[in-house]
């Protein structure tokens, strides 16, 4: 299975909360987890995915990730 990770603003549990709905929809729930604690926040999404569907709906909840 592909794993992707993305530098994100994703800061904490609040805002994981708001981006949750927008990445279920996405890339599917089970299939993603944030890494809070790492400086980078790091997102972590598991298999196929359409990066630039997933960049929109966190842009949309006022987030952003860029792949690394």
């Amino acid at each position: 299975m592909e794993t992707t990770k993305f530098k994100t603003n994703i800061k904490c549990d609040a805002c994981i909360a708001k981006v949750t709905q927008a990445l279920n929809e996405t890339v599917g729930a089970d299939h993603w987890k944030v890494d809070v604690t790492n400086p980078a926040k790091v997102l972590t999404v598991e298999g196929q995915i359409d990066e630039n569907k997933m960049k929109e709906a966190l842009e949309k909840v006022g987030y952003k990730a860029e792949k690394i």
